[in-house]
């Protein structure tokens, strides 16, 4: 999507250090951190949102919640959570879907 900040950060377009990347996702540190540990975790494709998820969405979403946990262990966190924000009501203010993970560690 050409309006979305996450397409942008994903292509390259707007400069961002990633923490994680694979052929499926990119992981880098939330720019207003809600914890020690803020990291978004997104998918490459443009999803705007759990609302509106595709036949076979749910193994990209899937393979984000996987990859929250391999960083997770990575950054040695003992204890984390997982987020995701579904519509504006909802708090989200990125339509492209996105996991928080955020932590008190790290």
């Amino acid at each position: 999507m050409k309006d979305c900040i996450f397409c942008k950060i994903i292509s390259g377009e707007i400069n961002t250090a990633f923490l994680y990347e694979d052929e499926i996702c990119v992981a880098f540190k939330d720019k207003n951190p809600k914890a020690k540990t803020h990291l978004l975790i997104l998918p490459k494709k443009h999803i705007a949102s759990v609302a509106v998820m595709n036949e076979g969405d749910e193994q990209t979403i899937g393979h984000l919640v996987k990859c929250a946990k391999e960083i997770a262990e990575n950054l040695n966190l003992p204890g984390y959570k997982l987020q995701i924000n579904v519509g504006r009501d909802g708090g989200q203010e990125v339509f492209h879907i996105h996991i928080h993970l955020l932590s008190n560690y790290g």
